[in-house]
């Protein structure tokens, strides 16, 4: 007899914890059930307990909403992403040409040029001090170009046989540093050059 109450007990403390379904169909006819309402039906679960309710319809209808939302803001991070990476393939294919545009000066012109008087600034390999300015690289090199024929163009420059990037470089306002082979030295800034 122990055992019947104990097990007819669970059973009630079971069916209590079930809760309770308010099914609503579209005719409006309301009734209630331990089961959760078919899809077709608006559903609320009622907690016999507390008496609160769940709109069951309102739930996975905020569930679906934030499932899109999520996704949508994924698919924008992505696009993003990919905009950012196809900008900076175009920034190092745009200094790469930059690059050659000097690499060549300076084996047309051995005598105003010392082999590495401009070393280029490897797009894909760049020196620490010189990341920050990864989005404005293909202005460095072209700045730097027209840094040392600024040099060469006083007349007090035979020989340019180092070209910076000086340290008081801001991404929007460069400064660069010229060696001459006479001992003389040069500070350009961009508004300079221009």
């Amino acid at each position: 007899m122990k055992k019947l109450c104990f097990v007819f007990t669970l059973f009630l403390t079971f069916d209590s914890w079930a809760g309770v379904f308010k099914c609503v169909e579209a005719s409006g006819h309301i009734y209630y059930q331990s089961s959760p309402c078919t899809s077709e039906h608006q559903a609320v679960q009622i907690n016999p307990k507390t008496g609160a309710t769940l709109d069951l319809n309102e739930l996975e209808q905020q569930k679906a909403l934030n499932a899109e939302q999520k996704k949508q803001q994924e698919l924008q991070e992505l696009a993003e992403k990919n905009a950012k990476i196809e900008k900076f393939a175009q920034i190092k294919q745009q200094a790469k040409a930059e690059i050659k545009v000097t690499q060549d000066l300076i084996k047309e012109n051995p005598l105003q040029f010392s082999a590495y008087a401009i070393p280029a600034y490897d797009p894909d390999n760049l020196p620490e001090r010189i990341k920050p300015f990864e989005s404005v690289l293909p202005e460095v090199e072209k700045y730097r170009r027209k840094a040392a024929q600024k040099a060469l163009a006083t007349g007090k420059c035979q020989r340019v046989e180092a070209d910076e990037l000086n340290g008081k470089s801001k991404p929007d306002s460069l400064v660069f540093l010229i060696n001459c082979s006479s001992g003389s030295n040069f500070y350009f800034n961009q508004a300079e050059l221009n």
